[in-house]
């Protein structure tokens, strides 16, 4: 069986710009390839570059073209799956979005590296491999979209990036991995219950991601309102809440049509409507905001503007969160 390689830059594909002295993505899709020999034992491979960027220069609209190129390669009967290579700062959001568009059972794998090519200890080449021994594994079918780093396979749904610079930064930390794979092949610990797909539309732009600390004025929020913002995702404290002063411009958003989703901006766990103090939970789901479980707010963020993309209004917005914060309660792993 065929894997397919796309790559798209990032660590993994950089180099130490001799005249700068600083790492830029120079490595170009086959060279990348014939890095690592030890691939074409793995699977037969076919590689197509779609673009050669840093990951943080990446946009939503970028994530839903690379979702449209993948298609017919994943859809294909001759792929066992799909290795996307992706640099890591933004890894998370864009196999979020992939694991959203793209429905087919073939799994896509993202990877890529912590070091880039020019240093010693490059943990490209050996991410790289693992992605392709998993994307080839009968086991991953059905699976998703998996970060596969540092031997870790984890769902899109629950990946997350923990330290800017250590080999080990890709983590689960509500339910752990997926799966891991030795030197026997990939075992698979759990399987995440799939979301429901959505068309790779253009996404909506105009959705903002707002985090609350103590104390903390809603001007941002009300700058964001009054530029005509298409949906609006709020971090709040502990299971979601937020100063005082947020809850009006939050209910008058919402009772004019405006989606408001909220989530958690603590690192595990999701939002309960507990507390009735003002700008409390429980009175934030009174006003009508949309909950995000345990998305975080990047993930919830990248879901709304696929959303708004498809064309979802506010109740199309609730029913199709709904459904995804379904589906992540009840994969979680035994």
């Amino acid at each position: 069986m065929r894997v397919e390689i796309v790559t798209t830059g990032g660590t993994i594909a950089s180099r130490i710009d001799p005249a700068t002295g600083a790492a830029v993505p120079l490595v170009r899709a086959d060279e990348l390839v014939a890095l690592v020999p030890q691939l074409g034992a793995a699977a037969e491979l076919r590689t197509t570059e779609f673009c050669l960027e840093s990951s943080w220069n990446l946009t939503p609209a970028m994530m839903a073209d690379l979702a449209r190129t993948i298609l017919p390669l994943q859809s294909d009967p001759g792929t066992a799956g799909v290795v996307v290579t992706h640099g890591t700062d933004t890894m998370e959001e864009t196999a979020f979005a992939l694991d959203l568009l793209l429905p087919a059972p073939a799994p896509v794998v993202l990877t890529g590296a912590m070091r880039n090519a020019s240093l010693p200890g490059t943990d490209g080449p050996r991410n790289l491999l693992a992605a392709v021994r998993v994307a080839a594994h009968a086991a991953a079918r059905g699976l998703g979209t998996l970060v596969v780093m540092n031997d870790e396979a984890h769902s899109a749904r629950q990946v997350t990036k923990t330290h800017s610079s250590a080999l080990d930064t890709f983590a689960s930390p509500s339910v752990g991995p997926v799966g891991r794979l030795d030197s026997l092949g990939f075992s698979v610990r759990w399987r995440p219950r799939r979301p429901p797909a959505l068309p790779p539309a253009k996404p909506e732009t105009s959705v903002h991601l707002l985090e609350c600390a103590a104390g903390a004025d809603p001007l941002p929020l009300r700058a964001v309102l009054d530029a005509g913002a298409r949906g609006v995702v709020i971090a709040g404290s502990g299971a979601g809440n937020v100063h005082r002063d947020w809850e009006e411009p939050i209910r008058e958003a919402i009772e004019s049509g405006l989606p408001v989703v909220l989530v958690t901006r603590c690192g595990s766990g999701r939002i309960l409507p507990e507390y009735g103090a003002p700008g409390g939970g429980r009175r934030l789901h009174e006003h009508g905001v949309v909950p995000g479980g345990d998305l975080s707010g990047r993930k919830a963020r990248i879901a709304l503007m696929l959303a708004r993309g498809a064309g979802l209004d506010l109740a199309g917005v609730r029913s199709y969160f709904a459904a995804l914060v379904e589906a992540g309660e009840a994969a979680v792993p035994p």
